[in-house]
């Protein structure tokens, strides 16, 4: 399994970079499809952006991390923050698009276009900090989990 870390400041300026990281990452293997570097692409600047949003009220200069795994059958992202936590089943959901207070609705939709983007999510989260992980798998026989 080939390993990349980065680690960056939690500042929205460097997350153009976790989204090229990963994005040349998965790219190392050919069987993946742009679509899907495109939506790895956009779950790890959802995870990123929350994890960025985490450190907003610490008075240190926290890191984030940011490891990217590529293994046989998949790569396996995962965004680390030292931020206060939060409890994932205690997020409001979104209303259905259709709904009409959807248009005044501008936070909460993070965690379900990660979980609609990658093929597993899982968020891991205590008072020390927060680990999303996402994978993503690679095609095989013509089918691809997600897509």
């Amino acid at each position: 399994m080939a390993e990349v870390e980065l680690v960056i400041p939690a500042r929205a300026a460097y997350l153009a970079l976790a989204r090229q990281v990963v994005a040349a990452a998965a790219s190392v293997e050919p069987t993946f499809r742009d679509e899907r570097i495109d939506d790895l692409r956009l779950a790890v600047s959802e995870a990123t952006t929350n994890a960025i949003e985490a450190h907003a009220d610490l008075s240190r200069d926290e890191q984030i991390r940011i490891r990217c795994n590529l293994a046989d059958d998949r790569i396996e992202v995962e965004v680390l923050d030292r931020g206060p936590g939060f409890d994932p089943e205690a997020v409001e959901q979104a209303p259905d698009p259709e709904h009409p207070e959807r248009l005044e609705w501008e936070r909460g939709l993070g965690l379900p276009l990660m979980s609609e983007l990658a093929d597993e999510t899982e968020i891991r989260s205590s008072e020390g900090g927060t680990a999303v992980r996402l994978v993503v798998y690679k095609p095989r026989w013509g089918h691809q989990p997600g897509a």
